[in-house]
């Protein structure tokens, strides 16, 4: 893909847009998630409630370094072996380094290093996880495609970033690293 899509996306996150964009198995609405009025802008776009919090997707472990430096080495050992990939891991955050309009009323915040190459890249451009949630309205069908992005929410987004969705057949797995709970499949 072209890296005018990624220097496009990353200013537009850096302005407090918010993107669509392909994951690895259904179309995914982003933002920057240290900026609460994007943030809040998606969740009224998605008619989410913050409570429940969202996920955010990153390039790699470093653009999430400063929770990993919490995590045991046994955790950090799980985390290793399940990223880059379709694994969203619950990571405990007991100092708040993440925003609680990211947690909702979790004290853990979900994280997923990526093996999408469109994320990979579209995180290295921005030089930071975003925020990764379905791109549908709650108790809708996610958007499996860009033209059902578009019927759900027309010209209320920044930017759709041009892609396809990866080889998964539905939305990642979510698992509590304290227990390796899963929590959803």
């Amino acid at each position: 893909m072209n890296q005018w899509h990624f220097s496009q996306v990353a200013r537009v996150l850096r302005g407090g847009g918010v993107i669509a964009y392909p994951t690895e198995a259904v179309w995914g609405l982003g933002c920057d998630p240290y900026n609460e009025e994007a943030v809040q802008r998606l969740l009224a776009l998605k008619k989410r409630p913050v409570e429940k919090g969202v996920i955010l997707v990153a390039a790699n472990m470093l653009q999430i370094q400063p929770l990993l430096d919490l995590v045991d080495s046994e955790s950090l050992a799980r985390l290793n072996s399940s990223w880059p990939g379709p694994n969203t891991w619950l990571i405990p955050d007991p100092e708040n380094i993440i925003p609680p309009w990211i947690k909702g009323k979790h004290s853990s915040v979900a994280v997923r290093v990526s093996a999408h190459p469109g994320i990979i890249e579209m995180c290295k451009a921005f030089g930071g996880p975003i925020v990764s949630t379905s791109a549908n309205p709650s108790g809708a069908y996610p958007a499996k495609s860009l033209l059902r992005v578009s019927t759900y929410f027309g010209k209320e987004l920044d930017y759709c970033l041009p892609g396809s969705l990866g080889d998964s057949a539905q939305p990642t797995r979510i698992q509590d690293l304290r227990d390796s709970r899963v929590v959803r499949s």
